[in-house]
C-alpha cells in the first residue's frame, strides 16, 4: 500500500496552517510510515497542480489531502469535492469550473462513516462533510480524482479538514474553535491506519 499524505503552507493572515502542524507532529510522534509520502503544497492553484500532478504519476493506491478550516470545531471529513475554482468567501459571483470538461463532481470512496465511528470512539469530535468548499482544499479533492479518473487508474482520494490550533487562535485575537494539534495528529494516525489496513477497498 502505497499513500500520499499532504498538507498546505499557510496563508492569508495566518502564520501557521493546522494541516501542516498536525500532520508534523504526527510525524515527529510516529516517523513515516512505510510506503507513506508526505508533501507540503503552496496555497496558490497553480503550482499546487503543477506539484500534485508530479507526486500523482509516482502512483499511489490511496491519497489523503489535509487541510485547514478556520471556525470549524472538530475533524472534518469531506465526502464530496466539486467542479468550481473559486473563494467561497466571495458571494454572489459566478465562479468558472476547474475543468471544463470534467463531471460536475466526484465522491471519495473512502469509508468515512467507519472512520467517523473510529475517531469518535477515541474521543476524537469529528463529522462527515458534503462541501469542501470551492477553492484549493475543493480542488486538491477534486484534481485528484480527476487525475486519476482520465488515466482509468484506481486510487482511493479524500481530504480531511482541521480546526485551527489553539496557538493560531491565540495570535488571531478572534473567537474561533480551535483543536490541539496533538489530537488532530492523532486523528491522522487512526485515518491512516484504517488505510493502510485496506479498510478503504
Amino acid at each position: 500500500m502505497r499513500v500520499l499524505l499532504t498538507a498546505f503552507e499557510p496563508y492569508d493572515t495566518w502564520e501557521q496552517n493546522s494541516s501542516w502542524e498536525a500532520l508534523v507532529t504526527f510525524l515527529h510522534k510516529r516517523g513515516i510510515p512505510a510506503g507513506v509520502t508526505t508533501r507540503r503544497y503552496p496555497v496558490d492553484l497553480g503550482q499546487m497542480q503543477s506539484r500534485m500532478d508530479k507526486d500523482l504519476a509516482l502512483g499511489f493506491d490511496a491519497v489523503l489531502h489535509l487541510g485547514q478550516a478556520p471556525g470549524i470545531s472538530r475533524v472534518q471529513m469531506e465526502a464530496i469535492a466539486v467542479n468550481v475554482a473559486g473563494m467561497t468567501e466571495t458571494v454572489g459571483d459566478f465562479f468558472g469550473p476547474l475543468v471544463p470538461s470534467g463531471p460536475v463532481a466526484y465522491r471519495t470512496n473512502f469509508p468515512l462513516d467507519q472512520w467517523n465511528l473510529e475517531l469518535r470512539s477515541s474521543g476524537i469530535p469529528c463529522s462527515v462533510s458534503f462541501h469542501a468548499g470551492t477553492y484549493l482544499c475543493n480542488a486538491a479533492m477534486f484534481l485528484t480524482h480527476h487525475w486519476h479518473a482520465v488515466r482509468n487508474r484506481r486510487c482511493s482520494v479524500g481530504f480531511v479538514h482541521f480546526p485551527l490550533t489553539p496557538e493560531q487562535v491565540l495570535h488571531s485575537r478572534r473567537d474561533l474553535s480551535s483543536m490541539p494539534r496533538e489530537q488532530s495528529a492523532e486523528a491522522i494516525g487512526r485515518i491512516l491506519d484504517l488505510i493502510m489496513g485496506g479498510d478503504e477497498a
